[in-house]
């Protein structure tokens, strides 16, 4: 449940929903560091909410599939719904 409590790793969720992305763009679009999105998505890596491919030099992220349908998260044990 810690790797969605984090409101950073929500909007993150948020940005993701729209199709895989750079971490890059998103602390771009988040307004944050690139250090602090790479933070967040090991810990949602970690978790099983966002996987991740290599692109030459940039990782690319996109979310579990099991999650990438609507605004409810299943983890398996709970479900965690996602509003904006």
């Amino acid at each position: 449940m810690s790797a969605i409590a984090e409101p950073t790793r929500i909007r993150i969720v948020d940005v993701l929903r729209k199709g895989e992305t750079s971490v890059g763009e998103i602390a771009k679009a988040l307004k944050t560091e690139i250090v602090n999105v790479s933070h967040h998505l090991g810990v949602m890596r970690e978790a099983g909410l966002v996987e991740s491919e290599k692109d030459g030099r940039f990782m690319i992220y996109s979310l579990h599939p099991s999650i990438k349908g609507g605004s409810v998260i299943d983890l398996g044990w709970c479900k965690v719904t996602i509003t904006g």
